[in-house]
């Protein structure tokens, strides 16, 4: 019997077919460049332990009999973030797996005969890692879905207990005319952890608060709204654009009139935090299970109960020769910060 250990770099393979040296290729796999491969073989088959790592850096770190994917395994981004950590069966993912994004949040449950997130038994669970919607779901987006909570068991198998007279949650992706099927069903994690009341800073109107003490790093509120192109919000005036947040290259999330009241709108109140040069949180990208990407308020430092949670707006302050691509209130603050600053000794 041969035994032998092989490491070695594959350059510019494309998975458009499962390739006959790497049985282990699963569907979710074709398109992507494998980089590097790693394991034990027996007679020219990979068993036991073996190491995928992928040209984007993702790597798959699995269990091997004859050459295919059979037992536990896990899969993490570049920088080493868990996203995903289950069983597999011949190549295709089975039984009770996680699937964990960036932000905090993941999605537990049984996945069905394509190794897809879809069941009648799921949940999506918040970075808190015990707040949780547990229901029916499809490719991991929940169908109908009610508040529930994570509990610990003796046995490790997650067990999750109902919210008596929960209200029905959905996946309820905005549109650039809709914001939400349902404008005043309060996200059940948000709203452990914020409230919206007269803002501490002069002139700011209403603002956001901590409802309770939180650490370094947490997630505190959802930036969701109807979702626009950057050419539509540059080519307005400044006065129709104080709820906007770009999420990416294409796409400006807005909360506009008259969702601005939260007595019309308070499905999410990431957009009521007011800007700071001296911030305690920072703006970040969440996928929603309710909302899909969206942007969410996040703390830089810990925070206490009834404590005013501030972002930096991020307007270009060099953008011109008149100064900052920005509101004129901007323009003022930041004129007031640096003559304060400067004064301090700290410019």
């Amino acid at each position: 019997m041969m035994v032998h250990f092989y490491s070695a770099i594959i350059e510019s393979i494309l998975c458009s077919s499962i390739p006959a040296w790497n049985a282990a290729a699963t569907a979710k796999d074709k398109g992507r460049l494998f980089v590097a491969l790693e394991g034990f073989y027996v007679e020219d088959a990979l068993q036991g332990q073996g190491l995928y790592t992928y040209e984007d850096g993702t790597v798959l770190h699995g269990t091997y009999v004859d050459g295919e994917l059979n037992g536990p395994a896990q899969e993490c981004d570049a920088e080493g973030h868990l996203m995903f950590k289950g069983q597999y069966k011949d190549n295709n993912r089975c039984g009770e797996c996680w699937i964990y994004y960036p932000d905090g949040g993941c999605v537990f449950g049984e996945v069905n005969e394509d190794g897809e997130m879809t069941g009648e038994s799921v949940a999506y669970i918040y970075p808190d890692g015990h707040t949780a919607l547990y229901g029916s779901f499809v490719d991991c987006d929940i169908i109908e879905a009610h508040l529930a909570t994570l509990i610990a068991s003796e046995s490790g198998r997650p067990r999750f207990e109902i919210t008596p007279n929960s209200p029905v949650y959905s996946f309820d992706k905005s549109t650039s005319t809709c914001i939400t099927a349902h404008p005043l069903l309060p996200d059940p994690y948000e709203n452990q952890r914020v409230f919206v009341s007269d803002s501490l800073i002069k002139g700011a109107g209403e603002g956001l608060f901590a409802k309770t003490n939180a650490d370094t790093d947490t997630v505190m509120a959802f930036y969701n709204g109807v979702r626009i192109t950057h050419s539509e919000v540059d080519s307005r005036d400044w006065t129709l654009n104080g709820n906007t947040i770009s999420l990416d290259k294409d796409t400006v999330i807005d909360v506009p009139q008259p969702f601005v009241n939260t007595k019309r709108y308070c499905a999410s109140l990431g957009h009521k935090a007011n800007h700071s040069f001296i911030p305690n949180c920072k703006y970040d990208t969440f996928v929603h299970p309710r909302f899909g990407p969206i942007k969410c308020v996040r703390t830089l430092r810990a925070v206490q109960k009834d404590e005013e949670l501030t972002v930096s707006y991020g307007y270009d302050e060099t953008s011109g020769n008149t100064g900052p691509e920005a509101p004129d209130w901007y323009k003022k603050e930041l004129i007031e910060f640096q003559q304060s600053q400067a004064a301090s000794g700290n410019l």
